[in-house]
């Protein structure tokens, strides 16, 4: 299922040079600039590399509409969307040294099981199509942990292990996938960007 939120990637670099704007509004770290439905994030990778997302809640049809072989055209739309914002955030949109990549965003329903199949099972982003929230590498190494520890626990039967890791695996999935979703109305919903700020000051360390 698309959830209507699709992420552009783009690319600038020597950005302490060619760049400055950007990367001073950068900052040495990352960047959230966000309202309802759309966002601009970027971070600082090695060798002055600024690597940014632009984030818009669009339907499907109208992603699709953006041609990736036309570049220029398709940024050009994309920073139509953020008339209005600071330049050194739309340069981020504007002055791309790649193809803008669209990463469109599918899930499955956060409560999603699978009937048992013998001698089968999912882990990692195979189990938990959900809303990217930083998890997923942790879900990863988690499903593999718990899918080890269920194998040890029950030798020379492993269906019974793989019973046993499925039934812990989908109530874990779901809560995932729910604080997921969550995180997508923090970021984009229609209190954006103060519901990030109430997001930051309620799991400050000590609160």
């Amino acid at each position: 299922m698309y959830v209507g939120t699709t992420f552009i990637e783009t690319y600038l670099s020597d950005c302490d040079t060619r760049h400055m704007a950007s990367a001073e509004a950068v900052g040495g770290g990352s960047l959230f600039a966000l309202a309802p439905g759309k966002g601009i994030f970027a971070h600082r990778e090695p060798k002055g590399v600024l690597h940014a997302y632009v984030a818009l809640n669009k339907p499907k049809a109208w992603i699709d509409g953006l041609d990736p072989s036309d570049p220029v055209t398709a940024l050009a739309r994309i920073a139509e969307e953020f008339d209005g914002w600071a330049p050194e955030l739309t340069a981020l949109i504007t002055d791309a040294e790649t193809k803008p990549v669209h990463r469109v965003l599918h899930t499955l329903p956060a409560d999603h099981r699978w009937e048992r199949i013998p001698g089968v099972t999912l882990l990692g982003d195979a189990a938990h199509l959900m809303i990217p929230s930083g998890e997923g590498a942790n879900l990863a190494m988690l499903d593999g942990a718990e899918l080890g520890r269920a194998i040890a626990a029950h030798p020379g039967d492993v269906e019974a292990a793989l019973a046993k890791y499925e039934e812990d695996l989908f109530p874990r999935s779901a809560a995932a996938a729910k604080q997921a979703e969550e995180m997508q109305k923090v970021l984009f919903g229609d209190s954006a960007p103060q519901s990030l700020l109430d997001f930051f000051a309620t799991h400050r360390p000590g609160t």
